[in-house]
């Protein structure tokens, strides 16, 4: 398994982390004869790299959702946006599978509901692999990917990528039936 460095909050991955991250990912994808990668990116650059790096694949970007960062904002810049689609990828922006009203019911009423259990629970591993396990079932839900075939799921803990798994992805309803078959990479805790 490759290590790759931890990343430190708010100062992000290492370039030549997220490449290796998307490098390993890549030689996996082809192992496996795995045809769809999902891979979540914030303004887009991550996007663009694994766009332009998995060209001929499914690539699905996922996005923060509009408003995450605060009222009508989203974060991923338009000229990404352009060169993700431009390179052949398709971006999903949707509310989080582990944050939508869960989160407005613990800021209402400081109380937690089992999506946000469950992300806490998956964050054991590191925040890149809840990250990798959600986008899978967010891309599943919006039908940009089946849930009968694995994928390539990358997340991160910052900026960039840290994280790499292979899974087999399910709907949000069916979460429990989400399979990870191999952790490619992820950041030494």
């Amino acid at each position: 398994m490759l290590r790759v460095k931890k990343v430190q909050k708010l100062k992000g991955a290492k370039k030549e982390d997220h490449i290796a991250v998307l490098d390993v990912a890549k030689k996996r994808a082809e192992k496996w004869g795995i045809r769809s990668v999902v891979v979540a990116s914030t303004k887009g650059e991550t996007g663009v790299k694994a766009a332009e790096m998995f060209r001929g694949y499914n690539v699905v970007v996922v996005t923060h959702s509009t408003g995450f960062s605060g009222p009508d904002v989203q974060e991923l810049t338009l000229e990404n946006r352009e060169r993700i689609l431009k390179a052949g990828g398709k971006i999903l922006t949707t509310t989080h599978a582990f944050g939508g009203l869960g989160r407005a019911v613990r800021r209402k009423f400081s109380t937690y509901q089992s999506d946000e259990i469950v992300a806490n629970t998956l964050r054991v591993f590191g925040q890149g692999t809840k990250v990798a396990v959600e986008i899978a079932l967010m891309a599943a839900d919006s039908g940009l990917i089946s849930v009968k075939e694995d994928v390539i799921s990358i997340g991160r803990s910052g900026s960039g990528a840290d994280t790499a798994l292979v899974l087999q992805p399910a709907n949000v309803q069916d979460f429990f039936d989400v399979k990870v078959r191999e952790i490619i990479c992820k950041p030494w805790l």
